[in-house]
């Protein structure tokens, strides 16, 4: 009788905690949900364009509790519409992109570097071994990257009159297409397209821009920070715990990428033939002109300002950007 009479007073309560037990799955899964996030980068072949297919691949952002969506632009919209504050987040972001955008009133920083720079020139014309050669001659480039802006700089370091060379501007999908036309003297590009275009034209010649020894003696360091991930400061105030999950969504594609080399391949190029996938694959073994290095910026303090201190030579940047444009807060 004392069962009886114990199970009818505790009848509506348990009901209701089977109501709350069934409910609490369902509540869970609405807090655990995905934090959606959209970022803006250049569109493929570029190095803005490397991880974010390996992201959502192996589904990097989910494992750290993001939903990203990318928006690829060609780098003249992704500079507009990055600074306008259309998109709040860039994955294409090049330090010296960031130090104009402090320049202009823009408040954003860098929040993690992604890549060391590389650049080049490559040529068919047997006229021209050296940058020195350039001057005077048709130069195909992306003017608005800052890629072709640091190799300015490194043009300049060898002597090269930059402002003799006649430049024609095109997209950075495009550098590909000239070279393999050899539609002008010279173009200036950087990886993955420099890999893709020797898998297709091995014998094309490369011009030394004796990259590691003038940074070296500039800097006074071997890295040189070049792209990573840059926020809007009004979006990083008010989604500083995002940040860490973004770090640690690229790191997790890099390493990922770092160690899968042969399956990184055709994620990363899937309009790749045979030829083109090897070299990417070599590309990523080496590392050397790839220079992925996925670090806080924080860490790379020094060699930012160096970087800034390039884009000041050239004239890109007329002052030293904040410090603030660095970003300096936990990423763990």
């Amino acid at each position: 009788m004392q069962i009886r009479h114990f199970h009818r007073r505790a009848g509506p309560s348990f009901a209701a905690l089977v109501l709350l037990l069934l409910a609490f799955p369902i509540a869970a899964a609405r807090a655990q949900a995905p934090v959606p996030v959209t970022i803006v980068i250049f569109s493929a072949p570029s190095l803005g364009a490397f991880l974010p297919d390996v992201i959502k691949n192996q589904k990097f952002d989910q494992a750290n509790g993001l939903d990203i969506t990318f928006a690829a632009r060609t780098p003249d919209a992704y500079t507009a519409e990055f600074n306008s504050g259309e998109f709040q987040i860039g994955g294409s972001a090049a330090l010296l992109t960031v130090g104009l955008a402090d320049e202009r009133g823009v408040k954003t920083s860098y929040l993690f570097n992604l890549f060391d720079y590389w650049g080049t020139v490559v040529t068919h014309r047997p006229g021209i071994k050296s940058l020195a050669d350039l001057q005077g001659k048709q130069l195909a480039a992306a003017k608005g990257t800052t890629n072709y802006e640091m190799f300015t700089w490194f043009a300049q370091q060898k002597g090269v009159d930059t402002s003799s060379i006649q430049v024609i501007n095109t997209a950075t999908p495009g550098l590909i297409g000239y070279a393999l036309a050899d539609r002008a003297d010279a173009v200036q590009l950087w990886e993955p397209a420099y890999s893709l275009l020797l898998a297709k034209q091995p014998d094309i010649r490369t011009l030394d821009l004796d990259i590691q020894t003038q940074w070296r003696k500039f800097a006074g360091s071997e890295h040189s920070p070049y792209l990573g991930v840059a926020a809007h400061q009004a979006w990083i105030d008010q989604h500083r715990d995002l940040v860490p999950r973004l770090y640690k969504t690229y790191l997790a594609a890099a390493k990922w990428i770092a160690a899968n080399p042969a399956a990184a391949a055709p994620v990363i190029a899937p309009k790749a033939d045979a030829d083109g996938l090897k070299a990417i694959e070599r590309l990523v073994r080496s590392n050397t002109r790839l220079g992925m290095d996925v670090v806080p910026a924080e860490t790379l303090k020094r060699e930012i300002a160096a970087v800034y201190r390039a884009g000041m030579a050239t004239g890109f940047l007329k002052k030293m950007p904040d410090s603030a444009t660095i970003y300096a807060g936990s990423m763990k």
